[in-house]
């Protein structure tokens, strides 16, 4: 199937290359030349695990092909998947000013009948708003809209969208079904469920997906604060509620709050449309209190411990991403304690295996970069960590007292045993948890 890609952010660049692993011919669109000339010459322009194997080898082969000409990458689609961004407006709503603008220069060059497919996150009733501005100057027997939501988890979005858990369609047009059917059929080889619903339902299953997992990981924000003020320990708490069938043991795991491109923008603009249809939609208002708490609690611990005063102290950080094995920093909580601290007189020194470059473009030299995780360390005052990188997982412990000026480590990710760090002569403040001093 011939198939157009507009957008080559994380989902439109996993969307078009997924797609021609499997035989399709694939035209991605940016308008961005810059980026578009970077993909030609072989450059993947993200970080996510997998991808590059995949777009080295269908570039290579000729199925996998990248333009700014949007004319020439639909003149022969089948298929027009819409992967464009959704950034919240000033009022938490979603902006649809890409989509809108693209389907409205798509009613002045489609001459045959094509799918339009919003593959980016988009409040209920977007299809009906885009297949209204194509409808302005297109017939309806040249083109379907259908709402095509992903599910795409960064740093595992290649598995995911190669092997998903389910794929759902929404269209009441049994010709886009037929076509959608046909294209998704070779990733569901095993069983996995393609759902086909109406349009708005599929919108809304996207947000309600999102904004449950969002919900659940704040709960988890709350008992592990609740646990460190009656003594309790969340590691344990939460092994006994994840071993419940009923609750399961994912997204239970308290930080420093959630982060990225989906959870706070989804939320928000769920929260939106409730209000937009005067629905008083209270766990989401709670939610997203508790996650703005919850991203500075790391930025609080630090300034009690040095008596509310850490002007001039400097603080290591390990983590910048929002999660691991990605480049993003997007709503990253790090950024937010950086921000505190820093607006507090402290210095930061970090290391991210990925995320520097995005980082340093956005604070300058405002604040200071490791070559590696120890080299953040030399005469730190105390180590920072908010996001849970494997290499951060086991590190030498020898090493990290000798390099900071005292043995203390702030842990936004509970990835050290308590009665280890003790044994270790740690001052180890983690979320959750008892203080090890």
């Amino acid at each position: 199937m011939n198939i157009a890609v507009v957008g080559t952010g994380y989902v439109g660049l996993v969307t078009g290359t997924c797609f021609a692993e499997t035989g399709n011919n694939v035209i991605c669109v940016d308008i961005d030349e810059n980026k578009v000339n970077r993909m030609k010459n072989g450059e993947v322009p993200i970080y996510e695990p997998g991808l590059d194997v995949l777009f080295e080898r269908n570039t290579k082969q000729g199925r996998l092909n990248f333009t700014t000409n949007l004319a020439e990458a639909i003149k022969d689609a089948k298929v027009i998947f819409l992967a464009l961004p959704t950034p919240p407006g000033e009022d938490g709503s979603a902006d649809l000013s890409y989509i809108l603008g693209v389907a409205e220069d798509l009613s002045e060059i489609i001459t045959d009948y094509k799918v339009i497919v919003d593959k980016s996150t988009v409040p209920v009733g977007t299809s009906e708003l885009v297949h209204e501005r194509l409808a302005k100057k297109l017939s309806n027997d040249l083109f379907d809209v259908v709402s095509n939501p992903e599910f795409l988890r960064e740093g595992v979005a290649v598995d995911d969208f190669l092997k998903p858990d389910r794929v759902v369609i929404g269209t009441s047009s049994k010709k886009a079904e037929t076509t959608m059917m046909e294209l998704y059929e070779p990733f569901v080889r095993q069983g996995n469920p393609i759902i086909v619903m109406d349009e708005r339902s599929a919108e809304m299953t996207k947000y309600a997906a999102n904004s449950y997992l969002a919900t659940r990981i704040s709960f988890m924000n709350e008992i592990a604060n609740l646990c460190e003020k009656v003594g309790a320990n969340v590691d344990m708490v939460r092994k006994g509620m994840g071993s419940d069938s009923r609750i399961g043991k994912r997204f239970l795991f308290p930080g420093v709050g959630y982060g990225g491109s989906c959870f706070p923008k989804d939320v928000q603009a769920l929260a939106k449309t409730a209000i937009q249809f005067e629905y008083d939609f209270r766990i989401l208002n709670a939610v997203m209190g508790v996650n703005d708490n919850q991203r500075v609690v790391l930025a609080q611990k630090i300034k009690d411990y040095f008596g509310g005063d850490v002007k001039g102290k400097t603080i290591a950080f390990w983590g910048l991403a929002f999660k691991p094995n990605t480049d993003d920093i997007r709503e990253a909580p790090a950024l937010y304690i950086i921000d505190q601290l820093l607006d507090a007189g402290a210095h930061i020194r970090a290391f991210d295996p990925e995320g520097m470059d995005n980082v340093r473009a956005l604070y300058g030299d405002k604040i200071a970069f490791g070559s590696d995780q120890y080299d953040t360390l030399v005469g730190a005052d105390a180590l920072a960590i908010v996001t849970e990188w494997s290499v951060f997982r086991t590190p030498s412990f020898e090493v990290i007292k000798k390099l900071l000026k005292s043995p203390i480590i702030f842990d936004g990710r509970n990835l050290y045993d308590l009665k280890r760090m003790e044994a270790l002569g740690f001052y180890y403040s983690s979320i959750g948890r008892n203080i090890v001093k």
